[in-house]
């Protein structure tokens, strides 16, 4: 229905304006195809530079199978990952290109920090991006003794000085925005998730008429909770299973698929392959025990997908999302809960599933116009959709 008072065009076009004069420098250490908070900045920088803003993500790149962006050291528990050490010289020339007003940093690494020191240079605004706890995940790899206390004091160390550092920071659920707070952060706020642009642009496709073939994609590691999946492929003959990503759990998940003709492995995607596997799939799962937010069940929302979660993923405390996803109960095994959401109504899970795109596709826009008043500074009211 048309406006009358116009307000909406004007919000819609003030919005613009600010997103115009942005000119936002991300240095992250997350890759963008390889794991979450890596899609995260790309898919955020792809909706800002749309609204007209001038956007520069520098982070390592990983092609083909290569890690590109700077000297190369292991990443302690995951032979799959890298922390890369970046070049000084290349990222002050871009800096110095974009002249940028304000400075994003999501990860507590060599990029993260050089870009907090660059900050400083610069008399730039720093607005940190809080998505992992890494303290807690290290405590879930075994065998890492000394290792584990060295990383977490690192990851301590290097997190209070961003958030003592920073003008804001932004966490993706209020427990995170309480665990910055105990780290020092003094200015915190939420965040939401963006969604990469092909996955709101093309029509979702029609699921089939049964229910038989279910994903999950992310990073194969012990938080996510692999054996669940595992142990509901065995339990659960006549459905298909497939996995998509790649870690430090690859290797055991090999040995299990093999074992299994059920349970397919296909490893590391790109995202345009994501797409496609969820469009193909008749359902995500998402049965971490450690995860703060879940973005890939946020994508397989917004391609009206049926979506099972964990209790530990935050995306259920989003008001406007848990409406739209079913949850693994507390007394069941993934396996029993498949199995429930295999039995519904057809009609229903449809249903939900048009709730969980509709859902996706409000909350991006959210953030987006949340994203842009926060890197213009700019006093608009916090992000409230959470329970």
């Amino acid at each position: 229905m048309p406006n009358p008072s116009g307000t909406d065009n004007q919000v819609g076009t003030d919005s613009a304006t600010r997103a115009e004069r942005l000119r936002v420098a991300i240095l992250s250490d997350a890759a963008p195809e390889r794991n979450g908070v890596g899609a995260y900045y790309r898919d955020l920088a792809d909706h800002l530079k749309a609204r007209g803003a001038r956007v520069e993500l520098i982070a390592p790149r990983y092609h083909a199978g290569n890690w590109h962006g700077g000297c190369r050291l292991p990443l302690p528990g995951d032979p799959t990952q890298k922390i890369l050490i970046p070049s000084w010289s290349r990222i002050r020339d871009r800096l110095d290109r974009l002249a940028p007003n304000v400075m994003v940093i999501p990860t507590p690494g060599p990029y993260g920090l050089l870009g907090l020191y660059l900050a400083g240079r610069r008399d730039l605004r720093v607005v940190v991006g809080f998505h992992t706890h890494f303290e807690a995940l290290t405590d879930l790899f075994q065998g890492w003794g000394l290792g584990a206390r060295i990383a977490n004091a690192y990851l301590r160390t290097c997190h209070r000085l961003l958030f003592k550092r920073s003008h804001l920071v932004l966490a993706n659920s209020t427990q995170m925005m309480e665990i910055a707070r105990t780290m020092g952060a003094q200015q915190v706020g939420l965040m939401a998730t963006p969604i990469p642009k092909p996955f709101l642009d093309r029509p979702p496709v029609a699921t089939s008429s049964g229910f038989k073939r279910i994903l999950f994609a992310g990073r194969l590691a012990p938080e996510k909770n692999l054996d669940a999946i595992v142990e509901a492929a065995r339990r659960l003959p006549d459905l298909e299973f497939l996995i998509v990503g790649d870690g430090p759990l690859k290797p055991w998940l090999q040995a299990r698929s093999s074992a299994l003709e059920n349970l397919t492995l296909i490893g590391w995607a790109k995202r345009a392959r994501i797409l496609a596997l969820i469009d193909s799939a008749d359902a995500l799962v998402l049965p971490s025990k450690v995860e703060s937010f879940g973005t890939i069940a946020l994508e397989a929302m917004a391609r009206a997908r049926p979506v099972l979660v964990s209790s530990a993923c935050g995306i259920l405390s989003w008001d406007v999302l848990s409406r739209g996803l079913f949850q693994i109960r507390a007394d069941e095994h993934l396996a029993d809960a498949l199995a429930r959401l295999r039995d519904l109504d057809p009609a229903i899970r449809e249903h939900r599933s048009r709730i969980a795109r509709a859902a996706a596709i409000e909350l991006n826009e959210r953030n987006l116009e949340h994203w842009i008043a926060v890197l213009g500074d700019s006093q608009e009211p916090a992000l409230h959709v959470q329970r």
